[in-house]
């Protein structure tokens, strides 16, 4: 049989079939992902999205849509966005971050939730425990947040003649309370001194270290903050320039070229 012979054999039924029957066939999935960032300093992580969805057998644009939702640090649009996303109906939610997590289980309890965040998922509330989360959310968790008190640890031994140590937050971020009580209780049992730097937009970042500059430290901790992880490319170019010792929450900053890191592959996760 000549190629095009069979194909107008296959279509000839495929054309035939009800227009009902036709309508009941599933519409491709929706995923909606929400993160805090920019396409072009979140891309590295995108692709490790799109990678792990191909493992699974999903393609966007063949067989799945991806329906993107970027803060870009403005939390207060959050749920906005989230709404915008239950109102399209979409299948699952990925959400990068404990307050995109938080915020999206607060909007709705009905469409599955897929979270990556950096604390504990208990105890914020997020699932009921490990082993059976319940309700509709479920994810990984680095306990990223748990590990800050070892951050600053090792650049205090990394740097021993350090005898202050600033810590770089976020204020918008509502993890940041509880992330400086704990570094000012490591602070405290070490006798170092602990100076708090805010920044929450790209200019804070930079009037930052312009501060750090005026009065030096002997080295830097960056808090986990998802905007700062939008942004690493800049606050590593601000210490190499500077020439202050920094350490940081993911892989991802020494791959571009930071000093030191604790903690895993944020892509990974």
């Amino acid at each position: 049989m000549r190629r095009r012979d069979f194909i107008i054999l296959l279509a000839g039924p495929m054309g035939g079939l009800p227009s009902a029957l036709r309508a009941q066939q599933k519409a491709m999935p929706v995923i909606g992902f929400l993160a805090n960032g920019s396409r072009d300093s979140l891309a590295g992580f995108i692709s490790a999205f799109h990678q792990g969805l191909r493992e699974t057998g999903y393609v966007e644009g063949q067989n799945v849509t991806i329906e993107y939702r970027l803060i870009e640090g403005r939390y207060d649009q959050l749920s906005a966005l989230i709404a915008d996303l239950v109102d399209r109906k979409v299948d699952v939610i990925a959400a990068i971050g404990t307050p995109t997590a938080r915020s999206a289980k607060s909007t709705t309890s009905t469409i599955p939730i897929v979270f990556t965040i950096g604390d504990d998922p208990v105890a914020n509330g997020l699932v009921a425990s490990l082993a059976r989360p319940g309700g509709n959310l479920t994810g990984i968790s680095t306990l990223n947040i748990e590990v800050h008190p070892k951050r600053l640890d090792l650049i205090s031994e990394l740097v021993p003649q350090a005898r202050e140590i600033a810590l770089l937050v976020n204020p918008m971020d509502p993890q940041t309370e509880r992330i400086m009580r704990q570094a000012q209780e490591t602070a405290r049992a070490k006798g170092l001194e602990l100076r708090i730097l805010e920044a929450s937009t790209e200019s804070e970042i930079d009037a930052a270290f312009a501060t750090l500059i005026q009065r030096p430290a002997g080295a830097l901790v960056q808090s986990s903050d998802p905007f700062f992880t939008s942004r690493r490319e800049q606050l590593v170019a601000l210490a190499a320039r500077h020439r202050i010792p920094a350490i940081y929450q993911w892989r991802e900053f020494t791959a571009s070229g930071g000093l030191i890191s604790y903690g895993p592959s944020l892509s990974a996760a």
